[in-house]
């Protein structure tokens, strides 16, 4: 059981901050620099930063429940 959610928990931590480098901020971050040209692939500028803004905090959830789990188990 810990091992499995040991797993988990890596997985989703390696998704949480592949969604944080994909946001752009101040200076365009990882999604100028990979995905300059995917706004046509998410839907638009607004609608890449909503999805990815819905990710990262699905993400962060999720990063903090398999956190908890990993201790009591």
């Amino acid at each position: 059981m810990s091992l499995v959610l040991t797993v988990i928990h890596v997985v989703v931590a390696i998704g949480l901050i592949v969604t944080v480098m994909l946001q752009s901020g101040k200076s365009a971050g990882l999604s100028g620099a990979i995905g300059g040209g995917t706004g046509s692939l998410f839907g638009g500028k607004k609608g890449r930063e909503e999805k990815l803004e819905r990710a990262t905090i699905i993400f962060s959830v999720l990063f903090m429940i398999t956190a908890l789990l990993t201790v009591v188990f």
